[in-house]
């Protein structure tokens, strides 16, 4: 009996830990505090050293829950984003994931061996440790704070984050095993190692991907086993390409990506789990993090620690990310903020706990300098992340807000689903006509009536609409839905200032345009066509849409409105465009001076 009532104890504290990072999430977003830091403190409070008085130091059990946690919420980061927005942004995110991630371990090691008296290889273990940024941190703050930042630049941060576990998982056994060993021939083994790991888990993980896309398609399982199924085949793949010799993380991050750009069923039922578990991955992982350090051995590594994280963040990182990102056309607000985007979160520690389970002399201090510059990092970039992005102008105007949506999983058909929005006050009247031309509205619930969208007309307020669209559209019906219009009725439109680039309107309806054209501003493309003076109406073709000019001050446009679902003939402005409307201001303008 006794066993009995020790199992029930066991399970009470664990869901009370659970609850207690549930109501911290809350007290989090009301005085914003970084929302990652608050599960680590409540692992810390229950700690031996805290109120709670737990005692645990099972870094085993730490290591496989966190293996499982870190494989669910890559799967998950992999499962969110679409793949056209890594266009661009593919080679600098590979070339920060691997020699970023050697770069800043050596200069991190140059400062960590004579601080804390270190010999070579242990120094570069300090380094190997912490290189890395870590996604599931960075993924979970960009949702968490609502941010949404220029495609370039988030592509970067993310695929960054996601691809550089590799380097840093190879690295920090290496380094263990020579250090175990007392040996220091290292030679190509790195290079080889890396390498390795990074094909064997690209392969795993795009195979794996297909796999399950072809089994969700083809095997009717009960809508409620499919959620459970991903999250199940996510932690095989993670755990048979490690046994493998490959990369897990980047496996199930590949795996995820490649399901979430496939037409799949259910996909709409396996993301809303995915909302779910995410979550509980979260705050299990950190809180038990959290109960493994103590803050007395904690104390006595800070001032260290706090070097070294002061270092890493302003100095290494910002370092290796303007060297590698020189050569990618990067501005120096974009680099500035990618530097900023370095976070240490889960990753890190787990690193540090196989230096523990190796038994190393020193094992505590590395673990100890870890944590120090994961809490740092936590304090820093989870405070002022949303912030520095709005003031170094790398985030898109408004928060990402994403509105209520209901999806409906049509049975044998992956093409289409039935996503249903309830229209609100804040939501914009866009007649049925005015929507983008891959969703078709199928009908309008209004006042308790059924009614077919060319019957219904423009959206009220109180109706819910019903449309067919393809899963992969689905955030871009989104972005419609929480759009903000400029005028009301059958003539709603979309605003934008006329500074707005034309990528980044692009990149917000998912509108294709040249490349030559994405850092040109509405304003100078409208000016470009209209040999520097636009008028109110003129307009051009902004892919499968246009834009109008809605008001201009001074002979430039200040204003101007986006309709989706219709383009006029005129193709967007190209170069050549502007290479044309510029010679023909010279030649008039030089037939003015001869008048």
């Amino acid at each position: 009996m006794e066993a009995v009532f020790l199992s029930n104890v066991v399970l009470l504290i664990c869901a009370a830990l659970v609850v207690a990072g549930t109501v911290s999430s809350l007290v989090a977003a009301r005085f914003g505090a970084p929302i990652l830091l608050m599960f680590l403190l409540i692992g810390m409070v229950a700690g031996e050293d805290g109120p709670g008085g737990i005692h645990f130091s099972d870094f085993w059990a730490t290591y496989m829950v966190g293996s499982a946690a870190l494989a669910v919420i890559l799967f998950d980061g992999g499962l969110r984003m679409r793949a056209a927005t890594m266009r661009g942004a593919l080679a600098p995110a590979l070339l920060l994931s691997t020699v970023g991630v050697v770069a800043t371990a050596g200069l991190v090691a140059l400062v960590a061996g004579p601080l804390l008296g270190l010999t070579v290889l242990q120094s570069l273990l300090v380094g190997a440790i912490v290189a890395s940024t870590d996604a599931a941190a960075v993924l979970f703050l960009v949702r968490a704070q609502g941010l949404r930042l220029g495609r370039r630049v988030g592509a970067v941060i993310e695929v960054e984050s996601a691809t550089n576990d590799p380097a840093a998982v190879f690295l920090t056994v290496l380094l263990v095993e020579l250090i175990t060993s007392g040996t220091g021939d290292v030679g190509w083994t790195i290079v080889l190692g890396v390498f390795r790991e990074m094909t064997v888990g690209a392969l795993m993980g795009v195979g794996m991907g297909f796999l399950l896309a072809v089994f969700l398609n083809r095997i009717d399982l009960p809508g409620g086993l499919q959620p459970v199924m991903v999250v199940a085949v996510a932690v095989f793949t993670f755990a048979l390409t490690a046994l493998l010799q490959g990369s897990g993380f980047l496996a199930v991050y590949l795996a995820g990506l490649v399901l979430g750009n496939r037409p799949v069923r259910g996909i709409a039922g396996i993301t809303s789990f995915h909302d779910t578990i995410t979550w509980l991955c979260q705050i299990v992982m950190f809180t038990m993090l959290g109960l493994l350090v103590t803050p007395r051995g904690l104390m006595e590594s800070l001032p260290a620690g706090l070097a070294v994280a002061g270092f890493l963040v302003l100095v290494a990182r910002p370092a290796v990310v303007f060297t590698c990102l020189t050569w990618f056309g990067f501005s120096f607000r974009e680099k500035a903020f990618v530097s900023w985007a370095g976070l240490r979160g889960a990753v890190s520690i787990f690193l540090a706990t196989i230096p523990m389970l190796a038994q190393l002399p020193l094992a505590p201090l590395y673990f100890n300098i870890a944590f120090i510059v994961v809490l740092v990092s936590l304090v820093l970039h989870g405070a002022t992340l949303a912030t520095s992005a709005r003031r170094l102008g790398v985030a898109l105007s408004g928060p990402m807000r994403e509105p209520r949506r209901f999806e409906i999983d049509l049975p044998g058909q992956s093409e289409h689903e039935l996503v249903g929005y309830p229209v609100t006050a804040q939501t914009p009247t866009i007649a049925p006509g005015l929507l983008p031309t891959w969703t078709r509205p199928l009908l309008v619930v209004r006042a308790g009536h059924i009614l077919g969208a060319e019957e219904a007309g423009a959206f009220l307020s109180g109706d819910y609409v019903y449309l067919l669209t393809p899963p992969q559209r689905v955030k871009q019906l989104d972005r419609v839905f929480m759009s903000e219009p400029l005028v009301w009725g059958d003539d709603a439109a979309f605003p934008f200032s006329g500074d707005v680039r034309i990528g980044d309107v692009a990149d917000l309806y998912g509108l294709a345009v040249a490349e030559a054209d994405r850092h040109v501003t509405l304003a100078d493309a409208f000016a470009d066509r209209a040999d520097d003076r636009p008028m109110p109406g003129m307009r051009f073709a902004l892919g499968a849409a246009f834009v109008e000019v809605r008001r201009v001050d001074s002979g430039r446009v200040t204003q101007v409105a986006l309709r989706l679902g219709e383009a006029s003939d005129a193709a967007p402005p190209g170069r050549l465009d502007r290479w044309k409307t510029r010679a023909r201001r010279i030649v008039s303008g030089s037939g003015a001076q001869r008048g």
